[in-house]
């Protein structure tokens, strides 16, 4: 989407058999600078006001989706809760019956674990699905990785989460990004069971989707299974993410 500055933000129609998602962005580029996702490679330009992320799902509603309900996920360009009026806004403004009138349970916000903000979250009237951005499953894994944990490390954005307010029968998300050679070993889903004991959760696998600029390299499928079964037998829910996208560089972590 062409803003009215000229500045681009990018979001994905996924459709879906029984009910299509729509990913949007939050920020043009993002400051984070994970180091396994394109959109960190850009920097921060700026936020995006809460009328364009709310026009992000007008227009991708409007463009490809007929009467079918849909889901809305924030894991687009740039870190949700570094945005956080403007997307709490937005995310009322898509609750509202007067707006989009969406449940919540059908909007998911993904960060990278920002925890003033999630702890800011856990305090609001109305909370969307919660989904934690973490990939490694230690401490030395996530620095290199992921920079935002060099200043809340993994064990206090664990025990934000396990504060963290649920409904009934609701769990919280974790996104693991899977890298050869670096975060796909049996002994890495092993640091994940261990960290995720006693939380209400649910593991969403992302074999890593391979960019030019990017140095990293997507498992064996082999590895990627193996990883579920060890996360599986230890009775963790856990799902490999299908892999759409690539075709048009919409896939995750490809938003530049």
């Amino acid at each position: 989407m062409r803003l009215s500055d000229g500045e681009l933000a990018e979001t994905v129609y996924i459709p879906e058999e029984n009910r299509d998602t729509i990913c949007i962005s939050s920020q043009i580029g993002c400051a984070l600078a994970c180091t396994f996702c394109l959109t960190g490679q850009l920097g921060l330009t700026r936020h995006l006001s809460a009328g364009e992320i709310v026009s992000q799902v007008l227009v991708a509603r409007r463009e490809n989706i007929a009467s079918q309900g849909f889901n809305i996920v924030l894991m687009g360009m740039g870190e949700p809760l570094h945005n956080y009026d403007n997307v709490m806004k937005a995310i009322r403004i898509l609750h509202d019956q007067d707006g989009l009138n969406m449940s919540m349970a059908r909007i998911t916000l993904s960060t990278a674990g920002l925890l003033p903000e999630i702890e800011r979250l856990a305090g609001e009237p109305m909370i969307p699905n919660l989904a934690i951005s973490l990939t490694g499953a230690t401490n030395e894994k996530r620095n290199q990785l992921m920079p935002v944990n060099r200043r809340y490390p993994i064990e206090q954005l664990i025990d934000a989460v396990r504060r963290f307010p649920l409904k009934h029968r609701q769990r919280v998300t974790f996104e693991y990004v899977l890298l050869r050679g670096v975060t796909d070993a049996p002994a890495d889903a092993l640091q994940l069971v261990k960290l995720l004991k006693g939380i209400r959760a649910k593991v969403n696998l992302i074999p890593f989707n391979e960019a030019e600029e990017l140095s990293y390299r997507r498992p064996s499928d082999a590895a990627i299974a193996r990883f579920q079964q060890a996360l599986v037998d230890h009775h963790i829910s856990a799902f490999i993410r299908k892999n759409r996208g690539n075709d048009v560089s919409a896939a995750c972590g490809q938003l530049k």
